[in-house]
């Protein structure tokens, strides 16, 4: 029986969510798996366009969706959102792949919606170069983030739609025998560049169709979602510029308006002044320890909590706080943020349902409490499993209850009063339930708190040397270090290999700069290093001068001593980031220093850890320990993230101060 391409049926929630449970690769795993009922909920509030199943006798063999919000992220007008992109393996040598996308690619121009928006992970090679083949291009950031994706734009519909009404007959024919995009657009490459051109202060992205023996050649403005120019060339190579139809929308660009500003008792708010995301910043604390989006008078566009929409808002300050005002024609949502004696209140009225906000927590070490349940430490997987793939998928909170984070320096609690949905332990969805009064009360506390000094180490004995440490340019870093028998990292060498999201691991121990790690739109990134060579600047020291950064490390040949790692990043703007692959089994154990605690964890029970201090348990049972080096910059955390080639380790620190590091090697039973 043929393959039938048709959109989502009722009935099909639970072949769907079945098909994704029964492969570890789909697009949008939750630990567990996730049930129809959840899925067909999902479709429901991501306000979804289409959605396309693959069948085959009666099996779902594939989907692929287009939506217009996500949970993290909301498109503008125009746009769509591709995600649950999904073919089973034993049909992804067909065709099947190029159908799926180029139905939901027509379905698009049918209806008026011209630009494609999607996310990949470009350590899965195939998928991305698939993406590159059929147009997609790079316009904003060209690394993962922490999500592990880089975003992906396709203007092929939009182009074709602005020059439609001025192409010839044949032109047209033409366009309506394609099958695929793939035959259309000429191959970009795979790497993780930007394609925007600056052009007149413009951000363009420049197409060449191939449409049968005709060329067409455009020039795409990406950020007010428009087509510059574009040009016809015949058979004959002769030319003529296209008449452009605008597209049936107006994208609305950010203002760039100050955030407005209050606080005190070492606490201060900050309401972004073009989509209303509210931030709580504390003392003693790196980044926010509290951020929320606001609401959205259209209530199919809510913000998510990596991205929002432009909006039109007025603010008008009251005691303790400010007011908010949106109207979109009768509709309106408002509302006020206030900060007194620790307490922020967000109460907000609406003449329609806005739909759902969502909350972060910005405490990365410390405990996670959930009512009267014991502590577990704040981590991606621990405690709450991670559903921001499903947010259908989220665990409710139970009403009456309290949801409590104490951190090193700062404790943040949530009465559960309305509905509350973790989405992790750190993130969550608030339902906007309005009392009698027709308003929505939303209360968030935050006190100051001591965490015990951290209880000091039993001594350890060092591992016996020889210390031996190789770097190399070519690699970018450390490629070998041994400190006796014992195998330190692990570094593909002098292969290139992905590694979790990074698709260029090349050393066990190298240095990156990165998106800060409490960036709102994609937090600390994996460590993908620039394509620009590396100098070596003496046996353990190296250089990189595109970006002006230097690696340099000191190791006494007495292996009780530890090695240092100074980095030298004079122009980094966010976090410098010293990476390291230990040579660990699959799964190990790790030991951390967190908010006053000493924890030790398996590395199958969490995605992502943060610490002031980590050891890692290698393959032979030693221990590597990681620590910020005496005089290290404040705000210096190490992150540990498992991922199916081994555990990737971080040592993070914040633009401006000195960033170095101590690395040591013991024996003995775990620190």
């Amino acid at each position: 029986m043929s393959i039938a391409v048709r959109p989502y049926q009722e009935g099909d929630a639970h072949a769907v969510a079945e098909l994704y449970n029964r492969h570890r690769d789909n697009p949008n795993p939750v630990a567990g798996g996730i049930t129809g009922d959840e899925l067909a909920r999902e479709l429901a509030e991501r306000g979804t366009a289409t959605f396309l199943v693959a069948v085959d006798d009666g099996r779902v063999v594939g989907t692929f969706g287009l939506f217009h919000h996500t949970g993290r992220r909301s498109a503008r007008a125009g746009e769509l959102i591709a995600d649950m992109f999904f073919v089973a393996p034993a049909y992804r040598n067909g065709v099947l792949t190029g159908r799926l996308f180029t139905e939901a690619v027509e379905w698009m121009v049918r209806t008026g919606c011209l630009v494609l928006r999607l996310t990949v992970n470009p350590a899965n090679t195939v998928a991305f170069r698939l993406y590159r083949r059929v147009g997609c291009v790079s316009v904003g950031q060209t690394v993962p983030g922490e999500d592990g994706n880089v975003e992906l734009h396709n203007y092929i519909p939009l182009i074709l739609r602005s020059v439609f009404a001025d192409l010839g007959d044949e032109v047209k024919a033409a366009l309506g025998q394609l099958t695929s995009f793939g035959t259309v657009t000429e191959s970009r490459d795979d790497e993780l560049r930007s394609d925007v051109r600056l052009v007149d202060g413009v951000r363009t992205v420049d197409y060449r169709l191939s449409v049968g023996a005709f060329t067409l050649t455009a020039s795409v403005d990406v950020d007010r979602g428009t087509v510059r120019h574009a040009e016809l060339t015949g058979p004959d190579g002769t030319r003529r510029a296209l008449r452009l139809t605008e597209p049936p929308y107006r994208i609305r660009l950010p203002r760039g308006r100050d955030p407005y500003r209050f606080g005190s008792n070492g606490l201060t708010v900050e309401v972004d002044g073009d989509d209303g995301t509210v931030r709580v910043l504390a003392d003693d604390h790196h980044g926010p320890v509290f951020v929320s989006t606001w609401p959205s008078c259209a209530a199919d566009r809510p913000a998510g909590w990596r991205e929002g929409e432009p909006r039109d808002l007025e603010f008008t300050p009251v005691d303790h706080g400010v007011r908010i005002t949106e109207r979109c024609g009768d509709d309106e949502v408002r509302g006020t943020v206030t900060l007194a004696d620790g307490v922020l209140e967000q109460h907000i009225a609406f003449t329609r349902p806005p739909g759902r906000i969502f909350q972060t927590v910005g405490l990365r070490q410390g405990t996670f409490t959930r009512g009267t349940e014991q502590p577990c430490p704040i981590g991606l997987g621990l405690g709450v499993r991670d559903a921001s793939e499903v947010v259908a998928a989220a665990q409710p909170a139970a009403p009456g209850t309290d949801l409590v984070w104490d951190g090193a320096a700062w404790s943040v609690r949530i009465p559960v009063r309305e509905p509350v949905r973790l989405v992790h332990s750190t993130l969550l969805e608030r339902g906007l339930a309005a009392g009698p009064d027709g308003q929505v009360r939303l209360r968030t506390e935050f006190g100051r708190r001591t965490a015990p000094a951290t209880p000091a180490a039993a001594p350890v004995p060092p591992v016996a040397g020889p210390r031996r440490i190789q770097l190399d340019a070519a690699a970018g870093g450390v490629t070998a270090w041994t400190e006796g028998t014992t195998k330190v990292l692990r570094s593909p060498f002098p292969r290139t290999r992905a590694f979790g999201h990074n698709p260029r691991w090349s050393a066990g121990m190298w240095v990156t700069t990165e998106r800060s790690r409490y960036d709102r739109a994609a937090g600390l990134g994996w460590g993908v290093r620039p394509l620009a060579s590396w100098e070596e600047k003496h046996p353990l020291g190296l250089y990189g001068p595109a970006e002006r950064l230097g690696l340099e490390l000191t190791a006494p040949e007495d292996t009780a001593v530890p090695v240092r790692a100074d980095v030298q990043a004079p122009e980094a703007e966010q976090d410098v980031v010293l990476w390291l692959t230990p040579h660990t089994p699959r799964h190990t154990t790790v030991v951390l220093d967190c908010a006053g605690s000493r924890r030790e964890l398996d590395s199958r029970g969490f995605r992502q850890v943060w610490a002031a201090a980590a050891a890692v348990r290698l393959t032979d049972g030693t221990w590597l320990h990681c620590r910020p080096a005496p005089g290290a910059a404040p705000g210096a955390e190490v992150v540990l993230r498992p991922t199916d080639a081994g555990l990737l380790v971080g040592c993070v620190s914040p633009a401006g101060g000195e960033h170095a590091w101590h690395l040591s090697v013991a024996g003995g039973a775990a620190p």
